[in-house]
């Protein structure tokens, strides 16, 4: 991963992420394709969507990327995989408008009811 540039980094409450991962929501990071790289093991993908690629380890079955084909030039990491994911504290939330209704966040992260590119805060 590059370090002149942080990247984004979030949870997802979306259904899809939910569901994908097993969880209440997932936390992700967005880095270019060319800087993402499995150190260990073989990242095995599924359509997910018609809109989107998922990998997961193919050994474990750990969900690990989500790739949209409308964003090319962007991965999603799924943050849980690393080996420290305490270095990619989420920044805020996403798809909050389908969260869970027993999710109530205390972390004061911004609440967006979608995507961060609709700019719709929750408040």
């Amino acid at each position: 991963m590059p370090t002149e540039a942080r990247p984004l980094t979030g949870g997802c409450h979306c259904a899809d992420c939910r569901r994908a991962a097993g969880a209440p929501m997932v936390a992700w990071f967005s880095v270019a394709p060319e800087d993402f790289r499995v150190v260990a093991g073989e990242m095995r993908r599924y359509a997910s969507s018609a809109r989107a690629e998922r990998g997961f380890c193919g050994d474990c079955g750990t969900a690990l990327t989500y790739a949209a084909h409308d964003s090319p030039g962007e991965i999603d990491v799924t943050t849980a995989s690393l080996d420290d994911p305490a270095l990619m504290p989420p920044e805020d939330h996403v798809q909050f408008g389908s969260h869970l209704p027993w999710v109530v966040p205390g972390d004061g992260l911004p609440r967006f009811r979608g995507s961060r590119a609709e700019g719709q805060r929750e408040e």
